[in-house]
């Protein structure tokens, strides 16, 4: 029997079954309007598809609008956004059948900034398209930026039942799997890291009091949607000395394995200018490896992750569970495909496309599954909102 490879073999996360071991991670794409998904939202997640990885996450989803990146940020926080990230959700499941994720998120003192190609900077809270940003601490991001305003208990109550809103409303329009954005220097990770979170209450100070707020949000987001896989995004470390390491990354893990976590996604870095990374091939990697040897659910690496060999060794040397694609496969969406065909092994297609394989790789192409084909979710959200 020929050997399968690792990057090729099934895995399970929580109740989730998927294909492969390629999983697509969640990539802003500043295109919302009032929050509300589009057709570049069409367009992107529908042909991401049906790349042949097996697992679609869609981008930083906003749980409020003053928890938004940018103005143009996707969010799920009402009946509007709601309505049309189901409409976008149903079309693409029309065609494809891939499991469909979704990252929620609050900026933090990192909200209220242009789009990246506009410049990216921090909008003032006076200006057009600009808000008043919220922290655990009065610290801005960097110098010149405005000082957020520091979150009352009274305010963080508000953003974990907004979180645990966001997850119930994402169940309801049929997504597969939640992912809470702890990491990149958005609202969760702030908690984490002293950098950032120099409150003298219950919520700063001791690891412990500084993990209390991202926990208190992943237990009830856990405890409201028991059915589906909630996983967590972390970065492994701030690359500042004195900030958020592995050592701590490691522990919180561990509390949120405890807790429910089926799954987790290892970055880096994004909360202080100050940064030092050593970017390169894999630079990541060492990070999932230690998360993977601190916990014992599925571990996925991401960064700079851009050969077929490169992703196989990841895998088959257990540094990680899973790999993410992101700049990767917007550059090559039929990624997954090429990595099969340069390995041996076999990935799903659309029928509309099994006649484009190379002779040389009959055997590379199978049938994708049939597409979802119950009621709508968009049918369905509109009967609840209405009932």
């Amino acid at each position: 029997m020929k050997h399968r490879p690792a990057l090729f073999e099934p895995i399970r996360v929580g109740s989730l079954e998927l294909s492969n071991r390629i999983v697509i991670a969640p990539m802003c794409q500043y295109s919302a309007e009032n929050g509300c998904m589009n057709d570049w939202h069409l367009i992107h997640l529908g042909h991401l598809s049906i790349s042949g990885a097996a697992l679609l996450t869609i981008e930083a989803t906003a749980v409020l609008p003053d928890g938004r990146i940018t103005w143009a940020d996707v969010g799920l926080w009402s009946d509007e956004t709601e309505v049309a990230m189901s409409s976008t959700l149903d079309r693409i499941r029309r065609w494809s059948g891939i499991p469909i994720g979704i990252q929620l998120n609050h900026a933090g003192r990192k909200a209220s900034t242009e789009v990246p190609w506009v410049g990216g900077a921090q909008i003032a809270s006076s200006a057009p398209n600009g808000w008043q940003t919220e922290a655990p601490s009065s610290i801005p991001y960097s110098e010149g930026q405005m000082s957020p305003q520091t979150l009352s208990r009274d305010r963080l109550r508000d953003i974990r039942d907004a979180f645990v809103s966001s997850a119930q409303r994402a169940r309801r329009i049929g997504v597969d799997l939640i992912q809470l954005h702890c990491a990149h220097g958005y609202l969760l990770h702030q908690f984490l890291s002293p950098l950032s979170n120099q409150r003298d209450d219950t919520y700063g100070g001791s690891l412990e009091n500084r993990m209390r707020f991202p926990l208190e949000v992943f237990e009830a987001v856990r405890q409201s949607i028991p059915d589906r896989p909630v996983t967590v995004r972390l970065s492994g470390t701030d690359w500042v000395d004195g900030g958020w390491d592995i050592e701590q990354t490691c522990a919180f893990a561990a509390m949120l394995e405890a807790a429910g976590c089926d799954a987790f996604h290892i970055s880096s870095g994004g909360l202080h200018p100050a940064q030092r990374i050593p970017v390169g091939p894999s630079y990541q990697v060492p990070l999932a490896r230690a998360v993977k040897i601190a916990v014992g659910i599925p571990v996925v690496a991401v960064g700079l992750i851009t050969g077929f060999d490169q992703a196989e060794a990841i895998v088959a040397t257990r540094d990680a569970d899973m790999i993410a694609l992101a700049r990767t496969i917007l550059y090559d969406p039929r990624w997954p495909w090429h990595a099969a065909a340069e390995l041996g092994a076999q990935v799903q297609a659309p029928h509309q496309y099994l006649r484009s394989q190379p002779r040389r790789f009959r055997d590379l192409l199978v049938a994708s599954s049939s597409p979802k084909t119950s009621e709508p979710s968009s049918v369905r959200s509109l009967r609840a909102l209405t009932s």
